[in-house]
C-alpha cells in the first residue's frame, strides 16, 4: 500500500478553525486525522512541506512514518510542527486499522472499557461569548448560571467544566492585555484582582447549588494567572470539592507549589508535547491529573504518554475541544489505556457539527460509547467541510471577542 495524495481542510467552526487531514492510498483506503489549532495555515504549510517525502510510502508503518516526520522537523520540536505530524499520524493509524477491518481500539489491544465518562466542557463559557452563533439562552445573571447547571443535570451529564464567566458582560475573564480588543488596555502581570476571588467563589458556588454534590465541577484557568494568583484561587475553591482546577503553566515546580498548598485537585498538560515535555511534570508529581491533546500529539505518541503516566500512578484525561472526529479519536485512546479518569467534550457548538462527520458520538447518561467500527469509526463529510471554509480574516476577532481584561 502506498500514499498517493494528502489533502487538508480548514473549516470555520464559528469562533475557531477545525483542521483535518485526508490521506489517500493506491488501494482506495482513506485515512482521516484532526489537528485543529488557531494557526491552521502554519499546520497546513508544514503538511505541504512533508507531503513530498510521504508520497509513495506505506502509511501502515505509522511508527516509521512518525520517526521520519519527527526527524525532518526536529529543529522545530512541538508547536505547529508537532500538530501537523499529529494529524498525519492519526490518518495513518486510521488506514492501518481499516486495512485490517478492525477499530483503532482493537489495533492497540483494547478495549479496556466500553464507555467513558465525559464532561460538558466550556459550560456557559461558549454561551456567554457566542450566543449569537449558538442560539442558546443568554447568560446575564446568576440565575442564568443556576438554570444552566440544572440543564447539565437534567440532560444526564455527571460532570462539567467552565471558565471564569462574567454574566451580563458577554465575556469570560482573560487576565492579560495580549487578548484585549483594545491594544494597551489591561495588565500582563496575570494577577487576580481583589474583586475576582469572591466572583469565582460565587460562580462555582452557583454551579454547585444547581448540580448538587454528586456532579463533578472543573474550573479552567488556562494561562491567565501566575503562581500567586493560582494559590489564592485554589484556596477559595477548596469548599466546593472540585474534580480539578485546570492550570496551564510551563514550570513544573511552580505547579507543584500550587498543588502542595491546597486540597483542591490540580490538572495540567493540554499544551505539552510528547513524553519529553511530560516527564519533568511526572517526576515532580506536579499535578493530580494530566491532560493529553491527541490532535496535537498524535495517537501513537498519546498512547505512549498515557502509558508513561501509569508508571507514575497518574490518571490522564483527553483534551478534546474539537470536532466529533476528535471525540472518536480521543475515546479510542481512552479504550486503550487503563489510567483514564474522564474525557472532555463540547456540547454547545455550531449547529451543523453533527453533519460534518458520517457518524456522531453516542452519549448516554454522561458516558460516550467507545467506537467499534473500522478505523476511528467515523469520517469527515467533505461536502460539509467545503461548505464552511475558514476565513483567516476572522482570526483577530476570534481571539479577542468575549474576553474582559483589567
Amino acid at each position: 500500500m502506498k500514499i498517493t495524495d494528502i489533502k487538508t481542510f480548514i473549516v470555520d467552526a464559528g469562533w475557531r478553525p477545525w483542521m483535518f487531514v485526508k490521506v489517500q492510498t493506491d488501494e482506495g483506503i482513506v485515512g482521516w486525522g484532526e489537528c485543529s489549532d488557531a494557526s491552521p495555515h502554519g499546520i497546513e504549510g508544514t503538511i505541504r512541506d512533508l507531503k513530498p517525502f510521504l508520497i509513495g510510502k506505506d502509511p501502515r508503518a505509522f511508527e516509521m512514518r512518525f520517526q521520519e516526520m519527527y526527524r525532518r522537523t526536529q529543529q522545530s520540536l512541538g508547536g505547529i510542527a508537532a500538530k501537523a505530524i499529529a494529524g498525519l499520524d492519526c490518518a495513518f493509524i486510521d488506514i492501518k486499522a481499516k486495512s485490517l477491518g478492525i477499530s483503532v481500539v482493537e489495533l492497540f489491544g483494547g478495549p479496556t472499557r466500553d464507555k467513558i465518562q465525559v464532561y460538558w466542557s466550556h459550560c456557559g463559557s461558549s454561551r456567554v461569548r457566542y450566543q449569537d452563533i449558538l442560539n442558546t439562552p443568554r447568560i446575564d445573571t446568576w440565575d442564568d448560571i443556576l438554570a444552566l447547571g440544572k440543564e447539565v443535570k437534567n440532560r444526564g451529564f455527571t460532570a462539567l467544566k467552565t471558565n471564569i464567566i462574567l454574566p451580563g458582560q458577554g465575556a469570560t475573564y482573560g487576565g492579560g492585555s495580549f487578548i484585549s480588543p483594545q491594544p494597551g488596555i489591561g495588565s500582563t502581570d496575570q494577577y487576580a484582582p481583589k474583586w475576582l476571588i469572591p466572583h469565582i467563589e460565587t460562580l462555582i458556588g452557583t454551579f454547585r447549588e444547581a448540580v448538587g454534590d454528586d456532579i463533578d465541577i472543573n474550573l479552567d484557568l488556562n494561562f491567565h494567572f501566575k503562581t500567586e494568583a493560582c494559590l489564592r484561587i485554589a484556596k477559595v475553591l477548596e469548599q466546593f470539592d472540585l474534580l480539578w482546577l485546570e492550570i496551564d503553566m510551563y514550570d513544573p515546580k511552580s505547579l507543584r507549589q500550587i498543588k502542595d498548598s491546597t486540597s483542591t485537585k490540580i490538572c495540567t498538560g493540554e499544551n505539552l508535547f510528547y513524553m519529553r515535555d511530560y516527564l519533568p511534570y511526572f517526576h515532580q508529581h506536579s499535578a493530580d491529573m494530566f491532560m493529553i491533546d491527541v490532535p496535537w500529539n498524535g495517537f501513537s505518541q498519546s498512547k505512549k504518554i498515557g502509558d508513561l503516566a501509569e508508571v507514575y500512578s497518574h490518571n490522564v484525561a483527553p483534551h478534546n475541544y474539537y470536532s466529533h472526529l476528535s471525540s472518536f479519536v480521543s475515546a479510542s485512546l481512552c479504550a486503550t489505556l487503563a489510567n483514564v479518569r474522564i474525557m472532555e467534550i463540547d456540547i454547545d457548538d455550531v449547529p451543523w457539527k453533527d453533519d460534518l462527520t458520517t457518524t456522531t458520538p453516542e452519549i448516554i447518561d454522561g458516558y460516550m460509547t467507545i467506537p467499534n467500527l473500522p478505523g476511528w469509526g467515523t469520517e469527515i463529510n467533505e461536502e460539509v467541510a467545503l461548505a464552511h471554509p475558514w476565513d483567516e480574516n476572522n482570526l483577530a476577532a476570534v481571539t479577542s471577542k468575549g474576553y474582559k481584561v483589567y
